[in-house]
């Protein structure tokens, strides 16, 4: 009868389910298939129930997860402060955890995170496979990636990917290097496997062509170790080890970068007088160090923002605008690069 309070059973009637699946949807257990429980929900909505008790649907915070592979860098700091930042402004809560000992990723836990209410995910350098990104929309919940290890090409139309212009980043810097007039210029990057270090490491090698010097992933002046500070100092150790060492580094990172620094004061070189060198980030460390540190900047809070700000929409069920979103990066010259004397 129309005015009447729509009731469980209405709800149940109208989604084609038992009574049993509806009051499942409503206590946020696991064990309802995505389409059952967007078809429950979309019941609920349209008929505007309430429950009477129990869990109400809608008087709780909206709340995400982001996914980090390790806490303990700037980089990561730095874009979570983003997502936090948007998530104040948008009214969602956000919840932090790390891929070492947590069980992520495993079909169980997508559903501990849909069945906890949560909208979605946001993984930060982290790899996602084919069957995670399918066992995360089983759940039900939205995924984006911000700077993705990787991306497999049967992912491409479901996983949203936000991460900056990597290739334009490592051309700036070595076009930054070859304008104060080095050609000796060492690359250490990131592991192979990596896609930002990858296209950081072909913008690298793309300037040295148009310069017109050799360009070549196999030279003994490209090493692709990784992006800690240990693995900046064993690079640069290598780097410097060379019968004919370069006079200047670009650096896959900036944690890597402050490794070569150490590195190269060890060896009682004069910074940037014999070794100019050049980081990626735009970490709060870069303009801390002594010389401060000349880097490329990706706007890595932005890409927070961004992050959170398509996975809401995602959760609306909106189409995003593209699926992989790239952030423009900028050259911040500092003073660790110096003309070549």
């Amino acid at each position: 009868m129309r005015g009447e309070r729509p009731t469980l059973d209405t709800v149940a009637q109208t989604a084609g389910v038992s009574k049993a699946t509806v009051s499942k949807v409503l206590n946020g257990r696991g064990d309802v298939a995505a389409a059952t429980r967007a078809r429950v929900q979309e019941a609920i909505g349209a008929l505007g129930y309430v429950p009477s008790t129990g869990r109400r649907v809608h008087d709780t915070t909206p709340t995400v997860t982001v996914l980090f592979d390790a806490f303990v860098n700037l980089y990561s700091s730095q874009v979570l402060s983003g997502v936090v930042s948007a998530g104040l402004e948008q009214g969602v809560d956000v919840v932090v955890t790390h891929l070492a000992g947590s069980g992520a990723l495993t079909p169980e836990w997508f559903r501990g995170l849909s069945a906890k209410g949560h909208l979605g995910l946001i993984v930060v350098t982290t790899e996602v496979s084919p069957s995670e990104v399918r066992a995360c929309a089983d759940a039900g919940l939205g995924l984006v990636a911000v700077d993705p290890v990787s991306i497999d090409p049967s992912t491409t139309d479901r996983l949203v990917s936000v991460s900056a212009t990597n290739w334009s980043g490592g051309l700036q810097a070595t076009e930054h290097l070859l304008g104060l007039g080095h050609r000796r210029i060492g690359f250490a990057g990131g592991l192979p496997a990596s896609r930002p270090a990858q296209q950081r490491l072909h913008g690298h090698l793309a300037a040295l062509s148009s310069a017109g010097l050799p360009a070549s992933a196999d030279d003994d002046l490209v090493l692709q170790v990784g992006f800690s500070h240990e693995d900046g100092q064993a690079m640069a150790a290598r780097l410097l080890d060379l019968p004919s060492p370069p006079t200047a580094i670009v650096a896959g990172c900036d944690a890597s970068a402050l490794g070569v620094m150490e590195e190269a004061r060890r060896r009682g070189l004069r910074l940037p007088d014999d070794l100019s060198i050049v980081g990626f980030d735009d970490t709060y460390a870069a303009a801390w160090t002594s010389p401060q540190l000349t880097t490329v900047r990706q706007p890595m809070r932005e890409m927070g923002r961004v992050a959170l700000r398509t996975l809401l929409g995602l959760a609306r069920g909106q189409r995003p605008e593209t699926h992989h979103f790239e952030l423009a990066t900028t050259l911040v010259e500092r003073s660790s690069t110096a003309p070549l004397g």
